[in-house]
């Protein structure tokens, strides 16, 4: 049995956890998440303990995968309607930069044209100033998923450490080319 699956997920003051037509919903101040229960697995609230509790219907190979995997998902699920997540990136190169104008990221990325790209409504793009974008949400996956798509813009490159790069991400900065006369 999976050792992950089988701790339950605790569910804090203020949010709310139900189960409904195959899906887990999960509502607090962060707003509402949903996900599908995967296959051979039940999920069961106990609104008494505060507690969540997956287990598996089946022993296959694929419900096994499914037992912590769904734990977990459900568990950032609760975690982002109370705290929330966040993804930081940094633009570097000279003339680079990011604003926010509307519901539209415009960057600045040493093309002929800026690079504008629409933020979802359930996120939150924010832009403290022209080389740092944070990027926040209550779904977790969303949020990576887009900080990736901005990312994937110009990805910092390693030679003249030009691009946009998460917070956390360390470049190695790798030697140009050397020339050597043949006289």
């Amino acid at each position: 049995m999976s050792r992950l699956g089988r701790r339950p997920v605790g569910i804090p003051d203020g949010v709310t956890v139900s189960v409904a037509s195959g899906a887990v919903i999960v509502k607090g101040p962060g707003g509402q998440l949903t996900q599908k229960i995967l296959d051979g697995l039940d999920v069961k609230v106990d609104t008494s303990a505060k507690k969540l509790l997956i287990e598996r219907r089946a022993q296959s190979t694929q419900a096994r995968c499914n037992h912590g995997t769904l734990r977990v998902l459900v568990q950032n699920m609760i975690t982002g309607v109370t705290k929330g997540f966040e993804r930081g990136l940094r633009i570097s190169g000279v003339g680079y930069g990011a604003k926010l104008q509307g519901t539209k990221l415009v960057l600045t990325l040493g093309f002929s044209h800026p690079v504008e790209m629409e933020v979802p409504a359930d996120l939150k793009v924010a832009v403290p100033a022209a080389e740092v974008v944070t990027v926040k949400g209550a779904d977790r996956q969303r949020v990576g998923q887009f900080a990736a798509e901005l990312r994937g813009k110009r990805p910092i490159e390693p030679y003249n450490l030009k691009g946009i790069k998460y917070e956390d991400e360390v470049v190695k900065k790798k030697a140009g080319k050397t020339f050597v006369s043949g006289a």
